[in-house]
């Protein structure tokens, strides 16, 4: 049932016919209310026709936290007193409440970017609300430019309200094309200010780094608000370590007070608690600057302003890029102040001066100026407007840090030399994480497979606590045994990741090809994001890394002493030389012996590689003889047995081994490439143990080595030259070598030469002929014969007319039978 008298108390509601009839004239606007008014509640259930009778509207509303979009999800379930996933819904990274029934789905920003990649025409919406626009994250400006594209070009009828919380709106409207501007007045109570500076000087923060003083200062203004004032407090901090060390130092507040935590990372039963209201016991809420507009936080009556926030910023001479603790701006501290106004009359503690105030900047800085721009990039060029020269923008990218995003995306391979999105580029894309995680996850996970892949980019997609260390692989373990909070989240977005990977690439991941080390796979990962950021050891704790940048880890880091680390997370101090490891994975270094198929030889190297990925190298003098043995071997089965010296003796004993082993069978060895090769660390052990380069098996004697196969245990190896003879004498007296190279024994000898011999000459214990060639006096092939008796008797004469005449001055008796055998011509008397 609808909570009609929660509705009615809304102050929003005085303005939407207003808010209907810009939007029914323009199509776009811009609407200014201050928080707690409905904005962000009542505004979408009109819009969609669900608080009215007005006609039934699918509203798209975003977010920029997932925190925000979660709870305006379920409060807006509650006004209409459902349940989330009927007529409301959400979608965050990782999480979905929606279906067929949703009329009004939360979104994130980033959830919507997506949505826009995939279906430009953002089909079955009719409205969407860019909510808490006046925040200035880049994925709501980006999306603004967008969809004012779409309604450009593709749908005019898409309606547009641009939400902020301020009034300074004219920007945007003038972004929209003039669209009306619509303001609402909240229900505004006096809000007094105290001043409440630290007594002695703070350090200002630099990166991430806040004074500790600064927090024990802002738990001490706690207690002092506790003490008097009534109501609950919200305490705003610039992020979740700052939130817990001042937790831990209210550990004994004034009365009892119940402390809570609330910042993206929380539990979501927290987050539900801290946003239901109080129940009778007085509460603390430590909140990060999420609680500035986007969510309403019941019952508070005092607010304890730190006076700081937590900012992207790019350092692109460096490469780093990181959120850095910065003074919040005017425009912040009035929205922070104004929560302890929402119900009554309260008071904001501010933990700086009154003179202090004046030299604040007066709003926060639009991210498109001060943050990474490689996301953004990569959604540009998948857009169609890879200089986003097109794109309506209220701030333009500066041209330097748009071109160094460039570069990093055209380095991955994101996109070509003009810009235009690879199809590598367009799957980068819908994986949802930044650009070079996209690529380490990609790359990544063919090398260690899906999974830990995908395990490892969800760690850094979100960092983990600070608590789990700075060692990659060891937070890695640590999120797989922890049942906290952020291990649960991490658990949910590895598989997301995991899902993601295979829908990109149109198959299911290659599960991973070798048991490496969490530390390599960490390392590998890492490297992959950040290949700038591979550092190496110069003493100490100091380290080098790739782009020229001094790298420090903190005291008592396990990452000490590591030769190579892979920086995954880093971030520089101001006016630090060196910037400090947050995260990183220890690479290990080690010997490569192998052949070299480009060098044809053996390569022995000290290598530092992460995958496919190869750091450094150099020459190893004195390599292990085991892992050189192992590389020849290799090389001689990728070159073959050509890399060896085989001189005539060492073919001639290969060959009468060949023949012995075709007719006799065992225990002769078989000789053949493959089985040469097969068994050559067996054959040319000694030879291997002595070399250490092709050279050396090239001087190597092939011949010498073979021996080492005859079939010596049998005793057989010592009727070799019985069985198989390298010459045979014949009648002459010459002694002539048998060519064993052929599929039968060849004797090539001169016809006068065998003179008087009956019967062919046999090999393999007389089992087979030899073939004879009979050459002429000058050693050309007269005739062929395996039968020489035959040949004396019918072949010899056709022979002895044809080369009679020819040679006259050597024998050429009518029966060669009975003839004397010679060397010589005509004997002479």
């Amino acid at each position: 049932m609808i909570r009609d008298d929660a509705l009615a108390q809304l102050p929003v509601r005085s303005v939407l016919p207003a808010l209907g009839e810009a939007l029914d004239g323009h199509g776009a606007a811009v609407l200014c209310a201050p928080p707690g008014t409905g904005k962000t509640t009542l505004v979408p259930l009109a819009l969609a026709g669900l608080t009215g009778s007005g006609p039934v509207r699918r509203v798209l509303v975003a977010e920029p936290r997932r925190i925000a979009a979660r709870a305006a999800a379920r409060r807006m379930a509650w006004l209409l007193g459902e349940e989330v996933g009927g007529k409301i819904g959400f979608t965050v990274r990782g999480e979905r409440r929606a279906g067929p029934s949703t009329v009004v789905e939360v979104v994130t920003t980033g959830v919507l970017l997506q949505r826009l990649q995939r279906d430009p025409e953002l089909a079955g919406v009719d409205v969407v609300v860019l909510d808490e626009c006046h925040e200035r994250h880049l994925d709501a400006d980006t999306a603004a430019a967008f969809l004012l594209d779409v309604r450009a070009a593709l749908r005019p009828e898409l309606r547009l309200v641009a939400a902020s919380a301020t009034t300074d709106a004219e920007g945007w409207a003038r972004l929209l094309g003039g669209a009306p501007v619509v303001e609402a007045a909240g229900v505004s109570h006096p809000v007094e200010v105290v001043w409440a500076p630290p007594e002695r000087a703070i350090r200002p923060p630099h990166g991430m780094r806040v004074d500790p003083a600064l927090l024990e200062h802002v738990a001490a203004v706690v207690r002092r608000a506790l003490r008097e004032r009534e109501g609950d407090v919200l305490c705003f901090l610039p992020g979740v370590g700052e939130i817990g060390r001042v937790a831990g130092l209210l550990g004994g507040a004034p009365g009892g007070a119940e402390v809570l935590q609330v910042h993206g990372r929380a539990p979501a039963a927290v987050q539900d608690a801290v946003l239901a209201g109080g129940t009778g016991t007085r509460r603390v809420v430590l909140a990060t600057s999420v609680a500035e507009s986007s969510l309403t936080v019941p019952g508070v009556r005092v607010v304890v302003d730190a006076g700081l926030a937590r900012e992207p910023r790019m350092d692109h001479a460096r490469g780093l890029s990181a959120l850095t603790t910065v003074r919040a701006s005017r425009a912040s501290g009035r929205q922070r102040a104004g929560r302890a106004g929402r119900e009554a009359p309260g008071a904001v503690y501010r933990c700086w001066t009154e003179a202090d105030e004046t030299r604040l900047p007066a709003f926060p800085a639009a991210e498109i100026t001060v943050a990474d721009l490689t996301a953004f990039a990569l959604q540009a060029a998948c857009w169609g407007d890879p200089d986003a020269t097109g794109l309506a923008l209220l701030d333009a990218p500066p041209a330097g840090a748009l071109a160094a995003a460039r570069s990093v995306l055209a380095a991955t391979g994101a996109v070509d030399a003009d810009g235009r999105p690879t199809d590598r580029g367009r799957r980068m894309a819908r994986l949802g994480v930044h650009p070079r995680l996209a690529r380490a996850l990609l790359d990544g996970a063919r090398e260690v497979g899906a999974r830990r892949a995908a395990e490892v980019v969800a760690l850094l997609s979100e960092e983990p606590p600070r608590e789990y260390g700075d060692d990659l692989a060891a937070a890695w373990r640590s999120a797989r045994r922890g049942n906290d909070a952020y291990g649960a989240r991490w658990r949910v977005e590895a598989r997301r990741l995991e899902s993601a990977l295979r829908s990109v690439s149109g198959e299911p991941a290659a599960a991973a090809s070798r048991a490496d080390s969490d530390d390599a796979v960490a390392g590998l990962i890492a490297a992959l994001a950040f290949p700038e950021r591979v550092a190496r050891l110069r003493g100490g704790a100091s380290y080098l890394m790739v782009s020229g940048t001094g790298a420090e880890l903190g005291d008592g880091s396990r990452l000490r002493t590591a030769p190579w680390l892979a920086v995954a997370v880093a971030d520089r101090p101001v006016a630090a030389a060196s910037a400090r490891v947050r995260l990183g994975a220890v690479i290990d270094e080690g010997e490569e012996v192998r052949w070299s198929e480009e060098r044809r030889d053996v390569v022995a190297r000290r290598v530092t590689r992460l995958g496919a990925v190869e750091l450094t190298a150099s020459v190893l003098s004195a390599p292990d003889r085991v892992l050189v043995r192992a590389a020849l071997l290799e090389g001689l089965r990728r070159e073959g047995l050509g890399l060896l010296r085989w001189g005539a003796e060492a073919v001639a004993l290969r060959q009468r081994l060949g023949f012995l082993r075709r007719e006799l069978g065992e225990p002769w060895p078989d000789v053949s490439d493959e089985a040469l090769l097969a068994r050559a660390d067996e054959w040319l052990g000694v030879e291997l143990d002595r070399a250490r380069r092709r050279a050396d098996l090239e001087r190597l004697d092939a011949g010498a080595a073979l021996e080492r196969l005859l079939p010596w245990a049998s005793g057989d190896a010592v009727r070799l030259a019985e069985l198989a003879p390298e010459r045979i004498e014949v009648p002459s007296g010459s002694r002539i070598r048998v060519d064993y190279g052929g599929e039968q024994p060849v004797l090539a000898v001169k016809l006068q030469e065998l003179f008087g011999l009956h019967e062919t000459p046999r090999v393999a214990g007389g089992r087979v002929p030899v073939l004879v060639h009979l050459l002429s006096p000058a050693g050309r092939p007269a005739a062929v014969t395996a039968d020489l008796a035959s040949f004396w008797r019918d072949g010899y004469r056709s022979v002895r007319a044809e080369l009679r005449g020819r040679y006259p001055r050597h024998p050429w008796p009518e029966d060669p039978a009975t003839a004397t055998a010679t060397r010589r011509a005509n004997a002479r008397r």
